[in-house]
């Protein structure tokens, strides 16, 4: 059995590098669709997607709006854009337990035993969580619109934002990939994903203006990237100076994939 694997391996690993762009891009395709029919066949694993842009956007608007800006209708305009950045981050950090799980049930297992590109394993999960994401947007969007919303620039400006939210959040899962491929378990990645999750949402300016924060912590707000994020969302949609916030945005985004998505197929490839 053990001679069997020593002689397949290189051969897999050898196959891989002859794959072709074209091919790369099947295998991407058909490891998409594999992802959906799991979860047609798994509705509840859609639960997160659309229910959180419901219970997040009545409950922040309703508990803080009042407090924030002095009644519900003037926070919704504030929140709801700080809100795309956070359903991106929420659902990106989802996806590092369940990349755990399958390796815990050996199905990556099977994946490393065929003739196809390592990451395009990958890139299929990222692909079906931008997908998820899109949803969670358009759902938040129509609960904000449902509140009050208002889009006083235009319709290509408020499909940046939310392009830019869910690029964002496609960077962000790259995060959560390798993380997932880092710990020994889903719970782990459950536990460190929410040390993460907690210091970045509340210490920046989705939910409050950096104004109102003392100085140690307006300082952490600052270099947050969910803070650019959320005030390039808010000029987008608002109106206003966003140029610089979306460069950075868009900076931070290509960064964390340059370092993070090789890290993750190279972790994803010597896994055991």
């Amino acid at each position: 059995m053990s001679a069997v694997a020593v002689s397949t391996a290189p051969a897999v690993i050898a196959a891989e590098g002859r794959i072709s762009p074209r091919a790369g891009l099947r295998h991407i395709g058909a490891l998409a669709r594999r992802n959906l029919l799991q979860m047609k066949a798994d509705p509840e694993s859609m639960f997160d997607v659309l229910l959180m842009p419901v219970i997040f956007t009545l409950l922040f608007v309703y508990v803080f709006g009042g407090a924030v800006s002095g009644s519900q209708d003037a926070y919704v305009n504030y929140v709801v854009p700080g809100l795309m950045a956070m359903m991106g981050l929420n659902i990106a950090m989802s996806v590092g337990s369940g990349i755990n799980s399958d390796f815990k049930t050996g199905v990556m297992d099977r994946f490393r035993t065929m003739p196809i590109a390592r990451s395009s394993v990958l890139i299929a999960k990222v692909i079906v969580e931008i997908g998820r994401m899109m949803v969670a947007m358009a759902i938040l969007l129509a609960m904000g619109f449902a509140l009050g919303l208002s889009i006083k620039t235009d319709v290509l400006h408020l499909l940046g934002a939310v392009a830019l939210a869910v690029l964002f959040g496609a960077a962000l899962t790259w995060i959560s990939i390798l993380l997932g491929l880092s710990v020994n378990s889903p719970q782990a990645v459950q536990g460190i994903g929410m040390l993460v999750l907690m210091p970045l949402q509340f210490g920046s300016s989705i939910f409050a203006k950096p104004t109102t924060m003392p100085d140690w912590l307006q300082s952490f707000t600052k270099v947050n990237p969910l803070s650019n994020l959320a005030d390039a969302s808010r000029a987008l949609i608002n109106g206003g100076a966003y140029a610089h916030s979306v460069w950075i945005t868009l900076a931070w985004a290509a960064g964390i994939t340059l370092v993070t998505a090789p890290l993750a197929v190279t972790r994803f490839r010597k896994k055991t």
